[in-house]
Order: structure tokens, then C-alpha cells, then sequence
């Protein structure tokens, strides 16, 4: 046998024998490309910080709260400023509007959601409520545990809607409005019955 074939020999024996190794490892060679598809993404709960009071000028920032894996997320919302400086209620259905919409693309794709309805609406209070009641159209019990927190959470961050230290709902019926407190409970467990904490108030 000439060099040249004894050396090609070699060469397969050992192509043949890493060949044997590889299948006796359980690895199944294979000239056909495996796409294993896209790595699996998480929502982070963080969406590009951004200055919104730049998309107009008639706009001021505010915090609302989402729901973001099973949690109440801060994030910036702008809203009128003409309705931010012109009283509770205004401010109150500001807010409502923007804790109720559906999150932009950007916000669901980090995991935000809400769990606000669609058609809640806000209104002053009674006459003998306690002060500072604004009343929902849906009594505050009737809505989910993560809905009323949504809100109350959200409505806390405005100073003008709290009234000590409390954000007082009350819902269309005789029910008498309650307090309801934003805790950091209520923040990391939004989904629990006892939260927001409410308050009877005299």
C-alpha cells in the first residue's frame, strides 16, 4: 500500500471512530439544519424612559399603576395639564382615562396590562359624604381586587384626591363611601382580598 492510501486510511479510521463516540454519546448527527427557534423572552416590567411631557405641550407627566407579573408597576402617563390644575374631579377622570385604556405596544410587550373597565366612570360626591368622596359608577367592592387597587393606588399618587392619607370611593348606591389605602401590600399583592386596605370612616 503507497504512503498516500495508507494515509487516507488513517484519516477515515479516524473519522469513523469519532463518528462511533459521537453516536454512543446518544448525539444524532444530522447535515439537515435544526432551527430550535427564538430564546424565550420575559416581560422585564421596564418600558424606554421617555420625557412625556414632550409629546405636548399641553401635557404633564403622571403616574398611573398597571398590572405587570402579578404586581402594580408605576408608569409616566400624560395627561391635560388644564386638568390637573382644575380641580378633583378633573384630575380624578383624567387619571381614570388612563389607567383604563389598553397599554401601548411598547408597555404590553414589556407584560403591562390593567384590569380597569372599559366603561367605570367618576362623579363628585353626595351631599353628607365625607370630604374628599368621589363616586364610582360601580360600587369599589364590585370591582376586581386588582382594578379597585389599580385606582386607588393611582388616584393616591395625586395629592388632590387624598384626604387624610386615605383616597375616598364610594360606588352609585346608599352604601356609605370608604377610605382606602395604597400599601406596599397593595403594590406587591394586588390580586389578595384584603387589599387595598379600606377604612369606615365616621
Amino acid at each position: 500500500m503507497s504512503r498516500l492510501r495508507r494515509r487516507a486510511a488513517v484519516v477515515l479510521g479516524a473519522v469513523l471512530a469519532v463518528a462511533a463516540l459521537a453516536s454512543g454519546c446518544g448525539i444524532r448527527t444530522t447535515s439537515v439544519p435544526v432551527d430550535a427557534g427564538a430564546a424565550p423572552s420575559r416581560g422585564p416590567c421596564k418600558v424606554p424612559s421617555a420625557d412625556v411631557t414632550t409629546r405636548s405641550p399641553e401635557s404633564v407627566a403622571a403616574s398611573v399603576y398597571l398590572l405587570c407579573a402579578s404586581q402594580l408597576v408605576a408608569v409616566d402617563r400624560p395627561v391635560p395639564a388644564v386638568a390637573s390644575g382644575s380641580g378633583r374631579l378633573a384630575a380624578a377622570r383624567a387619571l381614570l382615562e388612563q389607567v383604563q385604556q389598553a397599554p401601548p405596544e411598547d408597555e404590553r410587550v414589556a407584560g403591562f396590562s390593567t384590569a380597569v373597565p372599559s366603561g367605570l366612570r367618576v362623579a363628585p360626591s353626595r351631599s353628607g359624604d365625607p370630604a374628599g368622596t368621589l363616586r364610582l359608577s360601580s360600587q369599589p367592592e364590585d370591582l376586581s381586587t386588582e382594578a379597585l387597587a389599580q385606582l386607588v393606588c393611582t388616584y393616591a399618587e395625586n395629592e388632590a384626591l387624598v384626604t387624610n392619607g386615605t383616597v375616598v370611593l364610594g360606588g352609585p348606591g346608599e352604601y356609605p363611601p370608604r377610605g382606602y389605602l395604597c400599601t406596599s401590600q397593595t403594590k406587591s399583592r394586588p390580586q389578595d382580598v384584603t387589599t387595598p386596605d379600606a377604612l369606615e370612616l365616621d
